[in-house]
């Protein structure tokens, strides 16, 4: 099982479109088992898959979220059936929903925000432990993660679960000046926590090829000593489609023989190569 934790402390860059057409690509096209965890407290990555009316009913009939990894027992009050008591599940109750063949999600729960957790109270390890048992039970190819654009402790949450991360970035100054910083972050995390996490690269999202301010940017991403090798030869471009794909529940992929749909299993091919570098060399 390769879990791979999508990561950028800068909201808007195309994060969870990366990582919910990803997750969807590796299912239809490759053929891969695939659970995408939506750790995000905003859920937007859920909101890919689910319309409202639809998560609305998830909720009501009591399905799982990521919100049961982290909660104890607790009281909750809906808007529909009011205050209703609900005790901490083990990991092997919590049970992913299945989108279609070979695609699975934990959805994302805006109560997170509710929930506190300080760094070392052994919470932060509970998203690994519930990978290793849903792992035993169901056999997944791939994890992804959408991660929340904090250095919070969901996002800390994420690194400890993954094998490896993606940072997605939007051409633009004010996203990719931040990249370094990021990094710095996740190595200090990784010394921190003993972790044993590959950086896979960058991919750039929300592409317009002809602008100064993309050539810039990969000017200087190949110009950055510890970023120049990890950009991702293929990138997403900047398309009105791809919006207005989301609010309807499709993707990338279901726009067939397009540039998009194109570059995004190059994308996947890249990635894979990538991971399969990182493990002949085990």
């Amino acid at each position: 099982m390769r879990v791979i934790s999508f990561i950028n402390m800068k909201g808007g860059v195309g994060k969870t479109t990366l990582s919910t057409n990803v997750a969807h690509c590796l299912a239809v096209h490759e053929k891969k088992k695939v659970l995408l965890i939506d750790i995000d407290p905003q859920f937007n990555a859920t909101q890919c898959f689910f319309s409202g009316d639809d998560y609305v009913k998830y909720m009501e009939d009591g399905s799982d979220t990521v919100l049961d990894l982290f909660d104890g027992d607790v009281t909750r009050v809906s808007t529909v059936r009011g205050a209703s008591h609900k005790s901490k599940k083990c990991y092997e109750e919590i049970k992913p929903y299945k989108i279609m063949d070979n695609l699975y999600i934990l959805p994302g729960n805006l109560n997170l925000f509710k929930i506190e957790i300080s760094a070392g109270s052994g919470k932060e390890n509970r998203l690994k432990k519930y990978l290793d048992v849903v792992q035993q039970l169901l056999g997944f190819d791939y994890v992804i993660i959408d991660t929340p654009p904090t250095p919070s402790i969901w996002m800390t949450s994420a690194l400890v679960a993954s094998n490896y991360y993606v940072i997605p970035v939007k051409p633009d100054p004010l996203s990719y000046t931040g990249v370094s910083l990021l990094q710095t972050i996740i190595d200090q995390k990784k010394e921190d926590l003993d972790l044993q996490l590959k950086f896979l690269g960058i991919i750039l999202t929300m592409v317009e090829e002809s602008t100064l301010v993309y050539k810039r940017c990969v000017e200087t991403i190949k110009s950055t000593d510890n970023l120049k090798d990890y950009l991702f030869g293929n990138f997403i471009h900047k398309r009105t489609e791809i919006p207005k794909q989301q609010l309807s529940q499709s993707f990338i992929l279901d726009l067939e023989k397009s540039e998009l749909s194109y570059n995004l299993v190059a994308i996947i091919k890249e990635m894979i190569k990538r991971i399969e570098r990182y493990e002949e060399h085990k």
